[in-house]
């Protein structure tokens, strides 16, 4: 049951004022309001105290970068819809009100969802240079000049392909509605224990996506890359907001994560509806009225 609550608001957002007044009237008739903050990069307060909810107002882009900043909490997070599609960001203030006795009651589902451990670690080195986490995605992008890239893969220890393209794709079940999608990579269902490689514009006509366990070592290295000065050239992007240069010889080893990321589940909204209702999934073609 929750009782100490924390508002992250992106107040870049046109209505974000008037829906945090109304998200604050919500939560303090419930519950304390342990602090309000913007939702930005800075680190939370370090005198903030236990919290056992996030609420944060934005879109699914806030609603990542939030997920980052909060995970040390271990407090499940409950995104208001402030955006434009709002696919993560499962509530609006209206459903929240409505819901907002259960959810204060501890009465309300969440989703565990899995994250994508990635560790890049330079050729001649031992240790991982550089390490994070992803909730949608672990994209390599082959950046400026966009020359081909060449990324082979391996997986569980077993070398796969070659990709030879524009980059690769390791997306997650909720990260295969976004980036994976429009890459031509399969939907995965919320609750399925895997994820998907997509290759991005493979120079091949043969090379199509492939579903592997979570539980799976994906190894990824680097052949052929993009070097140029500066923050261009061949990257490796976690959630379209995570980048790191990737130079040649680079290998990155995606595993699945221990820790997962909790969200509160709208109870009157579900994957397969926000598919059909957000994304226009399986939408019949509009036909001429008669």
């Amino acid at each position: 049951m929750p009782t100490r609550v924390l508002l992250l608001v992106n107040r870049e957002k046109p209505d974000a004022q008037a829906a945090a007044a109304e998200v604050r009237e919500i939560v303090r008739a419930r519950a304390t309001l342990s602090g309000e903050h913007d939702a930005d990069a800075s680190a939370l307060p370090s005198d903030l105290g236990p919290i056992d909810l996030v609420i944060v107002l934005g879109g699914d882009g806030t609603l990542l970068s939030q997920r980052r900043r909060c995970a040390p909490l271990g407090a499940p997070l409950l995104g208001v819809n402030l955006g434009r599609l709002g696919f993560m960001a499962e509530f609006d203030v209206k459903s929240l009100r409505d819901q907002a006795d259960s959810i204060f009651a501890g009465k309300t589902r969440v989703h565990r969802l899995p994250l994508l451990d990635a560790a890049l670690q330079s050729q001649n080195d031992t240790q991982p240079r550089f390490h994070g986490t992803a909730l949608n995605e672990a994209v390599i992008t082959a950046g400026p000049p966009y020359s081909l890239v060449r990324l082979s893969i391996s997986i569980d220890g077993h070398m796969g392909p070659t990709v030879s393209g524009d980059g690769l794709i390791v997306a997650t079940p909720v990260g295969s509605t976004a980036y994976n999608l429009s890459a031509g990579g399969p939907i995965l269902a919320l609750g399925a224990d895997a994820f998907v490689i997509t290759p991005l514009a493979p120079h091949s006509l043969s090379f199509r996506p492939i579903v592997v366990p979570r539980t799976s070592r994906i190894e990824v290295t680097a052949l052929e890359v993009n070097a140029t000065t500066g923050e261009h050239g061949t990257s490796l992007v976690l959630d379209g907001q995570v980048r790191t240069r990737i130079t040649e010889g680079d290998r990155l080893v995606l595993t699945g994560a221990v820790s997962e990321a909790t969200f509160v589940a709208n109870e009157r909204s579900d994957y397969w509806s926000r598919l059909i209702g957000k994304l226009q999934w399986a939408a019949l073609p509009r036909l001429r009225e008669p």
